[in-house]
């Protein structure tokens, strides 16, 4: 289990546990910000674009509004931080030109 080294993580209630049943602990160093940046983004624009603009009644509302969501984002929602171009795009893009399909003429 890789964790940031908040309190919850650090306690030896949840470090005791986790090795009881196997696991191993892994954290990022102090300060390491740069551990969890992308992930936290994703989250940040989750909430902002989707989460924050319903009023769901039910827990079983929110699980198809944000696949739907997650689907825009990286298929159709253009990224600055990739010239304006979806994640997706980008992504498949740089598979091909890593890993070219062989079009050997044999």
């Amino acid at each position: 289990m890789n964790t940031d080294q908040g309190s919850q993580f650090t306690s030896f209630a949840w470090t005791d546990r986790l090795r009881r049943s196997g696991g191993r602990v892994s954290m990022g160093g102090k300060g390491w910000f740069l551990d969890h940046i992308f992930i936290e983004g994703l989250w940040r624009t989750l909430k902002y674009e989707c989460v924050y603009l319903r009023a769901w009644k039910t827990g079983s509302e929110p699980k198809p509004t944000t696949r739907k969501w997650m689907t825009f984002y990286n298929h159709q929602r253009p990224h600055s931080a990739l010239g304006g171009k979806p994640a997706a795009l980008v992504y498949w893009q740089k598979m091909q030109s890593t890993n070219p399909i062989c079009s050997c003429n044999e």
